[in-house]
This record gives structure tokens, sequence and C-alpha cells, in this order.
């Protein structure tokens, strides 16, 4: 398998996700603005999203992957279909409870993650409605989840990367045509997560049908239990939940501290959060997503040569991509902000409110990224408690960060604090890494980093030109004219940095990996 090849597949799929969320997010900027009830939706819709990280589509994926990986090579097809099916009942069983129970105490939970909505007139019973609507999603995604981890062991990555795509469709035709139909029409929104949720697993099912992997969910609970793969992943996800579960707690301190701020300040945030996701996603998650199998099989066959080459690979590629997006969103962020989101109910305060909280998450983007690709370093080997270590020492440096940020830089603060604690994250993995001796840096980094300062360094001045030459927020009467020089602007400037690397020696021919 071409490496570089499946990591464009994947990125491709995740490009036409995010250009699908940026118009989500748009149309919601544009329909509902930054308000109370817009507050609303996103603290509900983080409650799930939460849920789903911390027992699924993280934990889960961390512990699962690995596992079924080893039980396809050493174990045969028939073993590891028995696996995934009793997998698939243990997750539907548990997750369909956890969401009954999640319906029930749905205001309790929105109290517990965002006590300042109770003082936002009608945004706390809104966001008590729409969490009770939307809490299934949770075992809808594992599910989905569960699915995407036995393909992109089988290295089938497209349909994986595809399925977000249906969400955000979802999201759109929902805000589009439902919304006006409905007497609250936000509710809409929440209704577009459970059918997107259905949607994501439904897509799947023809390419694990394909490789004979189709899951029976059973009715035997105790049965599926009881098997000895399960209980092996099981007993990884105890720590690898709390690996997750320290992040998102510390999302949740967040969220409950911007609810305490400005109104609109849980909105600018999440705003913020899906642009600086559109890098984090193309490369961190995609390149998360095809290295796990591929460090999971490398340890499996006790190759520690590829194991190491695996990860110099994708450390590489991602200071490569991730140093010049940062530069982007910290010098150009109220363009971009103002070119996707200033339209409609969104106004010119908005725009310096998500402006500042994007230049904030520049400053960690490389460390939000990196995590993402030394994080497997440790799930493929199987060992999860380091992450967990690391991750509660970062909990408490975000928690000081904020306590030291959020005063002087109100919501941008809670950013600049994320952004810091993933810088020290991606610092105390590279050492462990390195330290255990599972990961031996290559030569040339010296060089290869001189030469990117170079080029970052030429980026970072032009973008602020740019970022200052032209009047953006008063380009919203023009939109086309605005949209088309934010296009022109950025095609210049990443023609520029490949062109001055180029012109430097830098060779692209590295990242030309094949696996077996």
């Amino acid at each position: 398998m071409n490496l570089l090849r499946a990591l464009l597949t994947v990125s491709g799929f995740t490009l036409l996700s995010r250009i699908a969320g940026l118009a989500r997010e748009v149309l919601i900027a544009r329909t509902f603005g930054a308000s109370p009830l817009t507050d609303a939706f996103n603290v509900a819709f983080r409650i799930p999203n939460l849920l789903r990280r911390l027992s699924a589509e993280g934990a889960f994926s961390q512990a699962f992957v690995p596992i079924l990986a080893e039980f396809k090579q050493q174990k045969g097809h028939d073993e590891t279909k028995a696996l995934v099916d009793a997998m698939s009942t243990v997750l539907t069983w548990v997750l369909s409870l956890l969401s009954l129970f999640g319906m029930l105490g749905a205001s309790a939970v929105v109290f517990a993650v965002a006590t300042g909505l109770k003082d936002e007139g009608n945004g706390f019973p809104a966001a008590v409605h729409m969490t009770r609507v939307m809490f299934p999603y949770i075992a809808l995604i594992s599910l989905t989840s569960l699915a995407a981890g036995v393909l992109n062991v089988y290295r089938k990555f497209s349909l994986p990367a595809f399925a977000p795509v249906l969400l955000n469709v979802s999201f759109i035709f929902a805000a589009l045509f439902v919304a006006p139909h409905v007497a609250v029409p936000i509710y809409a929104l929440a209704w577009a997560v459970l059918v997107g949720g259905v949607l994501q697993f439904l897509v799947q099912l023809p390419g694990l049908k394909e490789i004979d992997m189709l899951p029976r969910i059973g009715l035997h609970f105790m049965r599926a239990l009881r098997h000895p793969g399960v209980k092996r992943v099981l007993a990884k996800m105890v720590p690898a939940t709390f690996s997750v579960s320290v992040a998102q707690v510390s999302l949740i301190m967040n969220t409950n501290i911007a609810s305490r701020l400005a109104a609109g300040s849980v909105s600018w945030i999440t705003y913020a959060d899906r642009l600086m996701e559109f890098p984090s996603a193309m490369l961190g998650v995609a390149l998360g997503t095809i290295l796990l199998p591929s460090l999971s099989k490398a340890h499996s066959d006790a190759d520690h040569g590829e194991y190491s080459a695996l990860l110099d690979w994708g450390l590489r590629l991602t200071f490569l991509l991730a140093a010049p997006s940062a530069i982007a969103l910290f010098f150009f962020a109220k363009p971009l902000v103002a070119s996707i989101l200033d339209y409609g109910r969104f106004n010119a305060h908005d725009v310096e409110m998500v402006s500042r909280a994007l230049t904030a998450y520049g400053v960690g983007l490389v460390g939000l990224i990196v995590v993402k690709i030394l994080t497997p370093g440790f799930y493929a080997k199987q060992d999860i408690k380091t992450p967990v270590k690391i991750a509660l020492v970062v909990l408490v440096v975000t928690q000081i960060c904020n306590y030291l940020f959020v005063p002087i830089f109100a919501h941008a603060g809670l950013a600049l604090a994320i952004g810091v604690g993933a810088c020290l994250n991606g610092v105390l993995l590279y050492i462990g890494l390195v330290r255990r001796g599972i990961y031996k840096p290559s030569a040339g980094w010296g060089k290869f980093l001189v030469q990117l300062l170079g080029a970052c360094l030429v980026l970072a001045g032009v973008l602020l030109w740019l970022s200052q030459s032209f009047d953006w927020v008063g380009l919203r009467h023009t939109p086309f004219v605005r949209l088309s020089l934010l296009g022109a602007s950025l095609v210049a400037v990443a023609a520029l940095y490949f062109g001055m690397l180029w012109a430097m020696g830098f060779k692209y021919t590295f990242f030309k990996r094949r696996v077996s």
C-alpha cells in the first residue's frame, strides 16, 4: 500500500467533509448568528460528542484496532469475524442503555456541562430538549466507529472517510428545508444529528459486506461479553477511556467557563474550533487513521525498524503541512473568518471575536496535530497507560493556563490554553517514545527544520501584509470578490511556501513510502 496515496484518499474525503462542514457553519451562522439559542445547540451537540469520544470513537478505536489487527494477522478470518460480532453486540446494548439514561437525565447533564445557560433566558430548556433528541446519536456513531475500525484494519479507508460528509449534508438539508417549518427553527438541527448518525452507519455496510465483516448484533449480551477478544478490548478501554476523558473533562470545563462569559462566547469558540479542525482533521485525523493499522501490523510482526520509520514519516509530513497552517491561522484569521462566516446575522463583532479565538488556536495547531500522530505510537504497542499519565499532567497545565489567560483574553484564552496544553502533550509523548526506544528519529531533521523555518518566516510576512492590505469585513457586500480574493491569496502563498522549500533543496520524494 502506498501510504501517501492512502493519505491523499482519506484527506480528500476529509476535505470534502470539511467543505460540507464549513457550508453547514456558514448556513448556521447566517441563519442563527451567535445567540443564546445557538449556544444551547452547541452545548447540546457537544454532550453526545463528548460521550462518543469517551466510550466509542476515541477509547474504543484505540483499544479495538490494534487487537483486531492482531486477530487478522494471527488468528484468521473466522476468529476475526467472531470478535467483530461479539463487540458489536456489547457496544449496541451498553450504549443504547446509556442513551436512554442520558435522555431521562438530560436536564442534570446540561446543567453540569454549562451552568451559565441558566442565565440565558430560554437557552437552558432549549439545550435540554435538544440533548434528549440527540442522545441516541451516541449508539449510532459507536456502531459507525466500529465499522470504520474494521474497514481501516482491512485498509478500506474511503467509506469511513466519506461518512462524516453525510452528517453535514443532513445539517444543511435541515437548516434549509426543515427549520423554516419548525416552531423553534434551531430544533431542526437536533433531528439532523440523528438522521446523520443513521446515514453514517448505513453507508459503511456495503464495505463490510464486501470483506465478509458485516456485524451480527445478537441478543446474548453475556455470551458476547465473555469473548476473550472482547475482554481484552474492554480491559484496554478502561485506561483508554480515562486518557480520552482527561481531554474531554478539560473541554467540559472550558464549555462551562465559556457559558459564564459574554453571550455568544460558546458559539465564538465553536466557530473557531470548526475552522481549526479543517487542517487538524485533514492532516492529524487522516494520518492517525492510516498509521494506526500499519503501526499495529509492524508491532505484530516485531518489525521495530518499520515501526520507527512510520512514525518518522508521519511526523515530517505533519511539520511540513501543519506549520504553514498554523501560520495562516495566526496571521490570517480575520480574512478567513470574514470570508467564510460573515453573512446574514453574523456581524463584524462576531468576526472579531471568532478571529481572536482562531488566532489563539494557531499557537497550538502543530501540537494538536502532532498528538494525533504520536499517540497511536503508544496505542499500537497496546500501551495506553503512558498517554493517560501524560494527559493528566496536561489537564492540570491547561486549567492553570485558563486561570491565567481567560481574565486577559476572555474566550480566546480558552483556545490559547488548549493550544499550550496540546504542545506540552506532544513534547511529552515525543520524549516518552524516544526514551523507550520506540521511535528513533532518522538523519536530516536539523536541515529539514531550518528549511521549514525559512519558508514559514516569509509566509508569515506575506500573510500579515495580505491581512492588513484589504478591508475584509468591509467586503461583506461583495461576497464573490471577497471569496475570490481569499482563494487567490491562499493559492499564491501555498505556491510561495512549497516553491521556497524546493528552491532550498527540499526532497519531496521522501514521502513516497509503501507498506506491505
